[in-house]
């Protein structure tokens, strides 16, 4: 099993930044990689970042690409996203994710293939 648990979401003004965590305990030596996701209301759960653990591959959503940077530390126990130029449009519920078994760029693009989910944290951004 893995837990995770967010901080760091809030409300903050169109073109600001925030800076989410995520914290994982458990069997975080058998993950492959992990993500973040967001939903926003009366929306599906959408794909924003992931990051393989095996060389450090990243991957982004192309709503985020260029503001939006993923990044984990070795021992996999932690993973960030660092979001800047913040948009209305980016006001949702994030959730950080793992994955346990392969770390293809479908794997980790693909928000119905990971395995363990946290409770998600609200990141609401104001025009």
């Amino acid at each position: 099993q893995v837990q995770l648990v967010e901080s760091g979401g809030g409300l903050v003004q169109a073109g600001g930044s925030l800076r989410l965590s995520c914290a994982a305990s458990g069997r975080t030596f058998s993950t492959r990689g992990m993500g973040w996701c967001r939903q926003a209301p009366g929306k599906e759960r959408e794909f924003v970042a992931a990051i393989s653990w095996s060389g450090g591959r990243t991957y982004y959503a192309d709503s985020v690409k260029g503001r939006f940077t993923i990044s984990g530390d070795n021992a996999r126990s932690t993973v960030y996203l660092q979001m800047n130029s913040l948009k209305p449009e980016d006001t949702a519920v994030y959730y950080c994710a793992a994955r346990l078994w392969g770390e293809t760029i479908e794997a980790l693009t693909t928000t119905a293939k990971y395995n363990y989910w946290g409770q998600g944290t609200q990141v609401t951004v104001s025009s």
